[in-house]
């Protein structure tokens, strides 16, 4: 279905941003970009979403691999004993001699789902085990190269701590023709989203559908 996307500012990186902005969706490509009036006019047949704040690209979290491999995504039902952060370090370690592969593999299902939350869409690999990089594709994330320079220390779900701005987070510009990898965030502007992060986010776009959004 044909989906128009629009928000208060629309930030596509590498081009002016667009107040009033909107981004057109069909199945998985993005088919128009600009102003509300214009694109909704170009395709009135087109349902319509209206997100607070900004919509940028979906960002690309380079701390894939430790936060799938070296993190433990605690149940809701642990939340008691565990809390609900990802455990790491110490922490990780300690409970990694009494984990089995079904907890395991909840945990890693957890984190994509965290990930998604984060306005996430591009995840940095490579993922050696297999059962990690099964559920990846499940996901729907788009798998990535690993960052320049290897491994970043403190893995954090936030995209903005290791990407810094807007540019520096995001998978790629958002342009006419290609993938429907959105995010949008409850700021103002993007100087706003950089200082707040990811934890923002109130929607995420990957190929077209929707996969999170805060309720």
């Amino acid at each position: 279905m044909l989906t128009v996307h629009a928000a208060p500012l629309v930030l596509p990186v590498g081009a002016a941003g667009v107040e009033g902005g909107a981004v057109a969706v069909d199945g998985d490509r993005i088919v128009a970009l600009g102003p509300y009036d214009e694109v909704t006019a170009a395709h009135p047949t087109a349902r319509v979403r209206r997100w607070p704040g900004v919509l940028t690209p979906g960002l690309r979290q380079w701390d894939g691999v430790p936060l799938l491999t070296r993190c433990y995504h605690p149940d809701p039902r642990e939340a008691d004993e565990l809390g609900e952060q990802p455990l790491t370090g110490a922490d990780f370690e300690a409970l990694a001699g009494r984990m089995d592969e079904p907890r395991r593999a909840g945990s890693v299902r957890r984190g994509l789902q965290r990930m998604l939350r984060h306005g996430t869409t591009h995840v940095a690999g490579p993922f050696d085990d297999h059962a990690v990089r099964t559920a990846v594709a499940r996901s729907g994330l788009t798998a990535v190269p690993g960052p320049p320079g290897g491994l970043l220390d403190a893995p954090d779900l936030d995209p903005f701590v290791h990407g810094g701005d807007l540019p520096g987070s995001v998978h790629g510009p958002l342009t006419v023709g290609g993938r429907a990898d959105l995010a949008v965030f409850d700021v103002p502007d993007e100087a706003a989203l950089a200082a707040a992060g990811a934890g923002t986010c109130v929607a995420t776009v990957l190929g077209g559908r929707l996969v999170h959004r805060r309720r």
